[in-house]
This record gives structure tokens, sequence and C-alpha cells, in this order.
């Protein structure tokens, strides 16, 4: 199942910007970051709806019928009997930790995309992130928040505006920047940061690094750092240093040329 299909079906390709010939990254990757990214976000609506309930195990029971799964059909996914599951839903077990909820939603999921998908692709609309990921390459959030020196080390960065303070990156973004500027408004760039400003920006095709920190000023939002993919570090352009440094987010460029590395290197970081 390509990206297209994965998002929205077949008759509306149209929402998802293929990637150009001359892009630093194939077409293939990228389809796989970005089911990546839905799916995470689906089994976070999901997994939150269950703990946010007062009732965990009708609403386990809730979505398990929803995805119409049986629980003979999760028990053998989770490895476990189908009484385990009907305990659960039953509340005659105590509330699953979060290890078992995340198994128990991520099974749902799989065993929908196993007869295709459709459950998922239509919480998938819900999200509202298909209109970004033409822009977006990868996004991801840390369990556990990551000192900004490791971060920097992961991508081979080097910092151009130190941080004024001791920080700490929560999650990141990996953004197009040349198709972040032809697609998206100011409220879509806001939804970058995904759960959290406390997170890493990386823009890629960059050649001098002044319109993203233009664009951070007007929109007001300071993310943990900002890495530019592109830029020697001796010709990250004045105007965007001068900002960063009005803004107090720190800067750095990595030097790590291949895009698939710099997402591989993040995501290790989980």
């Amino acid at each position: 199942m390509n990206t297209e299909d994965f998002i929205t079906g077949s008759d509306m390709k149209a929402q998802v910007v293929s990637m150009d010939a001359g892009d630093d990254i194939d077409r293939e990757l990228l389809s796989n970051y970005h089911r990546r990214i839905l799916k995470e976000v689906v089994a976070k609506k999901v997994a939150g709806d269950i703990l946010f309930s007062d009732n965990i195990g009708q609403a386990m029971r809730k979505w398990r019928e929803y995805f119409g799964v049986k629980q003979s059909e999760l028990a053998r996914a989770l490895g476990v009997s189908a009484s385990v599951v009907s305990d659960y839903e039953s509340s005659r077990r105590k509330s699953p930790g979060s290890s078992v909820l995340k198994r128990f939603v991520m099974a749902l999921i799989e065993e929908d995309e196993k007869r295709g998908g459709a459950i998922l692709r239509s919480l998938v609309r819900t999200t509202g992130l298909v209109p970004l990921l033409s822009s977006v390459i990868d996004m991801n959030e840390y369990t556990l928040p990551v000192e900004l020196e490791r971060f920097l080390e992961a991508i081979d960065g080097r910092i151009i505006v130190e941080a004024p303070q001791p920080t700490y990156v929560h999650g990141y973004t990996v953004i197009d920047s040349l198709k972040a500027i032809l697609n998206l408004s100011g409220s879509d760039f806001m939804r970058l940061f995904g759960t959290s400003t406390e997170r890493a920006l990386i823009f890629t095709r960059v050649s001098a690094g002044r319109s993203p920190l233009v664009a951070l000023k007007v929109v007001d939002v300071r993310p943990s750092l900002v890495v530019l993919h592109g830029p020697q570090p001796d010709s990250v352009d004045e105007l965007g240093i001068k900002l960063a440094s009005v803004m107090r987010v720190p800067l750095a460029v990595t030097t790590i040329k291949d895009v698939n590395e710099i997402v591989g290197r993040l995501r290790s970081l989980s």
C-alpha cells in the first residue's frame, strides 16, 4: 500500500505532494516515514482516549470493537489467552500499564492493516496531518527529553548560536524547507511542533538559513533548537543568526548530507 492509499484512499491522491526527482530522499523512504508518523499519531489518540476514560476496560472494548477485532484475534496477536483480554475489558484485571496499553493499541492497528487499513485511514483523516505531509519528512516525540549536546552529537551538529541555558529536546520535526514555504500557512507551521514547542526543527534543503528564522520570528514561536541542513557553518545568513540570537533560540548546522541518515540517527535517540 503506498502513502496516498494509506492516508486517504486512492481517490484522493492529490492531497499528498510527491517528491521531486532531485530531492534528497527517495519517495519510498518518505512514504515509510509518513506511514510511521500517522500510525504513531493515531495510536496516541486511541491510547489517550482509553487512559482518560472513566472506565478503561470499557474503553478498551470500545476500540477493539471499533476496529472490528475479535477477542480471540487480539489475544493471538498479543500472545495471551482470550480470557486475559476479557478480564481487562471487564475490569477483572487491574488497569494495564503503559507497555501493555501500547501493545494493545498497536495490535489493533496491525490487525486492521492486514485487512486493508480502512479504520486506520478513517482515523488518520481526523488528525488533520494530511495537508502537512508534503512538507514534513519525519516527526517524533521522545519518551524522555534529550540533552541538547547529545542531540547535536547524534547529527554531527555545529553550533552557531549558543543556548542561553541548559536545554533539552523533547521531540523533533524534519521539514522540507522549500515545500513548507510553498504549501504551509502560519497555522500549519505551528502544527509542525507536534505536542510541544520544546523540540528541534530541522530544516532541510536550506541555502543560507534566513527564511526558516524569519518564519519563526513571524509566528513568534521558540523551539528548543533550530538545525539547518545544507549550508556550511561559515555560510549561514547573518540576519538568520541575528534573529536566532534575538529570539534566544539555539541555532546549529548539521554536516550530514544524507537526510535518511539524519532521520535514522534521530530515531536512534528514542
